[in-house]
C-alpha cells in the first residue's frame, strides 16, 4: 500500500480550526503566534468567520492546522501534493521545509496576494461540466482570462480581470456548461495578475533552504513528482501565476501506486476531489483528519 498525504489550500477554514490541537501542540503554535508577530491562534480559535478570510489570516492558519497535523501521524506518506498554499504544508511533511521557514514564506506569499488584490481587483469564476480543452479554448480568446484550477473533471476555476470574466461565464453557459459562477474572492489568483506577487516572493524563495524530500511531492505547476531541491523552488514561484493541476496531480499519483489518500487540514474539499477523479476501477482508501 502506498500512502498520500495530501494538503488544502484557501478557503478550507472554519472557525475554531486546530483548537483541539492546541493542548498537545502549544509550543508550536506560540511560536507561531511569535513569527507571525499576532496571535493567530486567537482568529483561529475565535467565532468571526470575517476576521479568518481575510488572506493574510487564512493562510498561515492553514499552514498551520495542516503541518501540525501532519507532524502528529505515526506513518510516512510514500508521496504527497498539496492544493495551491496546501504545497507548503506538503514540503514540510515530506521534510523538504522547515516549520518555521514554511510559515514565513507562507505568512509573505499571503501579504504578497493581498497588495495585489488591492492594487488590481480581479475575479475567478468555477465552471462545471464542460471539458477542460473548450474551457481552454474560450478562455483563449478573451484577453487577461485564463484557467487557475483544474481541480476535477468536470470542474475547472478561472481566473483574471472582472470584466473579462464576467464575458468568459456567458460564453461557457452558452457552450453548455451546468454552471459559471463568480467566486467570493477579491484576486485572480493563479493568474498573471499574481505577477508582482510572484516578484516579491522570488528572493524569500531563493534564500529559503529546501532539502530533498524524503519521497516525491506532486507539485501544481507540472503535475509531476520530484524531490529535486531547485526544481521545487522553480515551481513553487512559477504557481502563483501558473494553474493548479490538481486533476492530474491525483491521475498521476494513481498511476504511480497510490492506494490510500489522507487528507490533512480543515475541511473535505479534496476527498471529495479525489473520488471525482478517480476511476471507477480504482480502488482507493480515501480519508481525512482535521
Amino acid at each position: 500500500m502506498k500512502i498520500a498525504y495530501i494538503f488544502p489550500g484557501q478557503g478550507a477554514q472554519f472557525p475554531g480550526m486546530a483548537q483541539d490541537l492546541y493542548p498537545a501542540h502549544k509550543e508550536l503554535m506560540e511560536k507561531a503566534n511569535s513569527l507571525l508577530g499576532f496571535r493567530i491562534t486567537d482568529i483561529m480559535f475565535g467565532e468571526n468567520e470575517e476576521d479568518l478570510k481575510a488572506t493574510r489570516v487564512t493562510q498561515p492558519a492553514i499552514f498551520i492546522h495542516s503541518t501540525i497535523l501532519a507532524m502528529s501521524q505515526e506513518q510516512k506518506p510514500d508521496m504527497v501534493a498539496g492544493h495551491s498554499l496546501g504545497e507548503f504544508s506538503a514540503l514540510v511533511a515530506a521534510g523538504a521545509l522547515s516549520f518555521e521557514d514554511g510559515l514565513k514564506l507562507v505568512s509573505l506569499r499571503a501579504q504578497a496576494m493581498q497588495k495585489c488584490c488591492e492594487k488590481t481587483p480581479g475575479a475567478m469564476a468555477a465552471i462545471i461540466k464542460l471539458p477542460d480543452n473548450v474551457i481552454e479554448d474560450i478562455c483563449a480568446g478573451i484577453p487577461g482570462v485564463v484557467p487557475a484550477n483544474y481541480n476535477s473533471p468536470g470542474q475547472v476555476v478561472i481566473s483574471g480581470e472582472e470584466a473579462g470574466i464576467e464575458e468568459a461565464c456567458v460564453k461557457f453557459k452558452e457552450a453548455g456548461a451546468k454552471r459559471a459562477l463568480k467566486l467570493a474572492v477579491s484576486g485572480a489568483f493563479h493568474s498573471p495578475l499574481m505577477e508582482p506577487a510572484r516578484e516579491e516572493l522570488a528572493k524569500a524563495i531563493e534564500a529559503t533552504p529546501i532539502r530533498a524530500p524524503f519521497c516525491p511531492i506532486y507539485q501544481n505547476v507540472s503535475a509531476l513528482p520530484t524531490t529535486d531541491p531547485m526544481v521545487i523552488k522553480d515551481n513553487l514561484l512559477k504557481q502563483l501565476t501558473s494553474p493548479v493541476r490538481w486533476t492530474q496531480s491525483v491521475q498521476n499519483m494513481i498511476a504511480d501506486g497510490a492506494t490510500k489518500f489522507v487528507e490533512l487540514g480543515p475541511g473535505t474539499v479534496l476527498q471529495g476531489l479525489v473520488k471525482r477523479i478517480a476511476s471507477p476501477e480504482d480502488t482507493l482508501e480515501i480519508e481525512g483528519q482535521q
